[in-house]
């Protein structure tokens, strides 16, 4: 038995579109979908940019048939509605045929909930439902659930904004090793007060559209989303016949303990998870064609990954963008979100252009893509460096 992690299916929810097609036409079409907040009653609402997705929970309760009683966060909806794209995408018609995993990344869990109704808790015991939808684990559950997953694992990875690429490592891992034959791995995040508050304190948010990797740039916007992505073993590949739309080839996790919230100047701890991604690829880095890159447009970060890439690259400096503003950063879904845009750029041998940028870098040289550019592709490189210095990396490939 062979030891590749193919890719079989991809489902996702953004503020560019509610599955993989509609998100592929914002992309090639510069469609951003980043506005100001309207779902949530919040005191920066003419302060920040955000990137929404158009659906009310109400709407999302029904499209999963849910009974009025339920305590689904919104976390937890989306997620939902994602992966069963996914698995829907990746014609299982029987979910625990083979052994099944279900790794999930979030954030901010039930918090949108819990926020929501902290005053009424103790005069409305109806509200008090969501109490037990708060923790990060809760939303994992529910989505398993709807999937049908059983007697199996299910877990959730919560390190900030690497976490959902920590959940396609760990699925990829948990394949190569022969502990499962097929492993559902993403995240889902999506946006509450405690967010835009805390991120806020941090001085990081534009108010306006964050311009990645531009000299003048502001901050990021914060966006919610979901994506995940169907993990299978050769051994499932072949007894299903199935189409692969890409493999797993590589990844990386370093952590430089730098800050409890900024990365390393000199990009330390993601220089060190591209590293470790090419290694366990077993490939040089000439041998990537793209890099799908963190690119917040926050001062710290464009700063420390440009850095780093130089680092790892060289004077050969691949094709770069960032696609974040397009949906904002959607945090702990961010790396499952760039993972199904990576694979889309393999697929449709397509480099997405690196929206509103205008000023280079004093620092370096290297300019990111700024148009929609038609390229033949094998591999793409996708960072998602999170807060605490936590750095992972993951190769995609057309080739197994």
């Amino acid at each position: 038995m062979g030891k590749g992690v193919a890719i079989t299916g991809m489902g996702i929810i953004s503020a560019i579109g509610n599955n993989v097609t509609e998100n592929y036409q914002s992309l090639i079409n510069a469609q951003k979908g980043i506005s100001r907040v309207k779902k949530i009653n919040t005191n920066h609402v003419n302060d920040i940019m955000v990137g929404e997705i158009a659906f009310t929970n109400s709407e999302m309760e029904q499209q999963l048939q849910l009974p009025k009683t339920n305590n689904y966060s919104r976390t937890a909806l989306l997620g939902a509605l994602a992966a069963k794209e996914a698995v829907k995408n990746a014609r299982i018609k029987d979910i625990n045929k083979y052994k099944t995993g279900f790794i999930s990344a979030t954030s901010v869990g039930g918090m949108d909930m819990t926020e929501k109704y902290y005053y009424d808790y103790l005069e409305n015991p109806e509200t008090q439902k969501y109490i037990e939808g708060h923790h990060a684990g809760d939303s994992t559950q529910k989505i398993a659930e709807q999937l049908g997953i059983n007697n199996s694992l299910v877990t959730t990875i919560s390190t900030a904004c690497s976490s959902a690429a920590n959940a396609i490592m760990l699925g990829a891992r948990l394949i190569k090793s022969g502990k499962l034959d097929r492993v559902i791995v993403g995240g889902s995040d999506c946006l509450s007060k405690f967010t835009i508050n805390g991120f806020k304190t941090l001085m990081i948010l534009s108010d306006t559209y964050s311009t990645p990797f531009d000299d003048n740039r502001k901050g990021l916007n914060l966006g919610e989303a979901a994506a995940f992505l169907v993990l299978e073993s050769d051994k499932v590949v072949e007894a299903e016949n199935k189409p692969v739309l890409a493999y797993v080839k590589g990844y990386g996790n370093a952590n430089d303990a730098f800050h409890q919230t900024a990365s390393s100047d000199h990009g330390d701890g993601a220089t060190l998870a591209m590293e470790q991604a090419l290694n366990v690829a077993g490939y040089a880095p000439g041998d990537i064609d793209y890099i799908n890159a963190h690119g917040t447009a926050t001062g710290n970060n464009d700063l420390s990954e440009g850095r780093a890439i130089i680092r790892v690259f060289g004077n050969h400096v691949p094709d770069f963008s960032s696609t974040k503003a397009y949906t904002g950063h959607t945090l702990a879904a961010a790396g499952a979100i760039e993972a199904v845009y990576s694979v889309l750029a393999l697929q449709n041998n397509i480099i997405y252009p690196n929206l509103n940028f205008k000023t280079q870098m004093k620092e370096f040289n290297i300019t990111p893509q700024l148009t929609l550019k038609e390229k033949p592709l094998k591999t793409v490189l996708s960072n998602s460096l999170g807060f605490g210095g936590n750095c992972s990396t993951v190769i995609f490939s057309k080739e197994q």
